[in-house]
């Protein structure tokens, strides 16, 4: 019987799998979003290609207004998109408005709320300094100024910025593709007909959702029953769709009706490992079928999600060619409860989250943790994280916290 390995030894595993990131690709602005940048992306033009007013008010020379109060000629505007076509001498200024053009000549703005004004003369009462309420060219960037580095998975703002900078189409990562396999006599899809000894099958949904949330692209190849043909059959269906990920769910250990190793074997799976000293997930499975990397996942409902967060998902990232795929999660908490000494594996139990009045994260682990309960994986907040062969632990004690938000599950 294969020696269980610990958490840490069965992601190293797991990312090394993954060390040549998916090739890269282009696409359009607007389909960017949530993308891995594939390589460093540079300004084509610098942002503001001029220099604009900060303010609305009057362009001019500082110098003119040095003897305050001073009387200066209005001799045009200067608007946004629509710039005054001369130059300002000393005595005059120009009426212009927020993002405009600096006309020539001028170099501050004074605002309108500081200046009086007479038909076409002004009148300030202060001086104003050189530079005063002025965008120079380039203070937002220069051209060739490197924006966003690759590996970065771009947000909505990293767009806009790829926009500013005059791209029309970025180079990413090709998504991976993540074929997700079910397996099980008792699972029946939502809907179907249920028998005496079945149930609905519900962890696809999870990892499906997981698989979107890091960019990738979920294939649901359905439920396959305990059958070494059925399963035969699914694992060549992942491998026609050129699946970068086979995720099987259930029947990944070695009793009577797991079959699922057995199968992956026989089609020439190499197998890595197979049992993890975790709590839930122990028989988690890892190998490599060709260029198709396989992750077996345990079937009950949190042991799959648990997994699919501390292994899934950094082999995703992995593969987008994301920086630091294997980052750790866990945050600083306090404990709201005692807690007993843990046992030979690394125990991740589900807890609510919330912040006490000094603004402390404190976490409450729920009270039945059977890895098979759908609403309370549902309804947790996070994971408490408990290494292997831990002390008691005491209410208000620190411990490390997974949170669930901003996971994708």
């Amino acid at each position: 019987m294969s020696s269980m390995i610990t958490v840490e030894e069965a992601l190293k595993r797991v990312l090394a799998s993954a060390e040549a990131a998916l090739e890269e690709e282009k696409v359009a602005l607007e389909l960017a979003y949530g993308r891995v940048l594939a390589r460093d992306l540079k300004a084509l033009r610098a942002q503001p290609p001029f220099p604009n007013s900060a303010m609305d008010g009057y362009a001019l020379r500082a110098a003119d207004t040095a003897p305050a109060p001073a009387t200066l000629t209005l001799v045009g505007e200067s608007a946004a998109g629509r710039a005054f076509e001369g130059a300002v001498v000393p005595g005059e200024a120009v009426r212009i408005f927020t993002g405009a053009p600096m006309p020539d000549g001028a170099d501050a703005i004074a605002i309108q709320e500081d200046v009086e004004r007479e038909g076409d003369r002004i009148r300030l009462s202060a001086a104003v300094r050189a530079g005063d309420n002025l965008r120079a060219a380039g203070m937002d960037f220069r051209e060739g100024e490197a924006l966003i580095a690759a590996g970065r998975r771009l947000t909505p703002r990293d767009v806009a910025l790829a926009a500013a900078a005059n791209h029309t189409a970025l180079t990413v990562r090709r998504r991976a593709k993540v074929a997700i396999l079910a397996t099980g006599d008792e699972l029946v899809a939502p809907g179907g007909a249920l028998g005496p000894a079945q149930i609905v099958a519900s962890n696809n949904f999870a990892v499906a959702g997981v698989v979107e949330a890091c960019g990738g692209v979920a294939t649901d190849l359905g439920i396959a029953v305990d059958e070494l043909g059925a399963l035969k059959a699914a694992v060549s269906r992942a491998r026609e769709a050129k699946a970068d990920v086979l995720v099987t769910l259930g029947g990944a250990s070695v009793g009577d009706h797991d079959l699922v190793q057995q199968a992956l074997v026989s089609a020439g799976m190499e197998l890595g490992f197979w049992r993890i000293a975790m709590r839930p997930g122990k028989p988690l499975m890892h190998g490599n079928l060709g260029a198709m990397r396989i992750l077996g996942l345990p079937g009950n409902p949190t042991s799959s999600v648990v997994c699919a967060i501390l292994f899934l998902r950094p082999l995703l990232r992995a593969l987008h060619g994301e920086f630091d795929p294997s980052a750790d999660l866990s945050q600083p908490a306090r404990l709201a409860v005692n807690l007993p000494a843990n046992g030979v594996r690394q125990d991740y139990m589900r807890a609510s989250l919330a912040r006490n009045g000094e603004g402390i994260l404190v976490a409450t682990p729920v009270a039945d943790q059977d890895s098979s309960l759908v609403k309370t994986m549902a309804r947790a907040d996070g994971l408490i994280v408990r290494p292997p062969h831990a002390a008691p632990a005491k209410a208000g004690d620190l411990c490390r916290v997974i949170p669930f938000h901003g996971l994708g599950v």
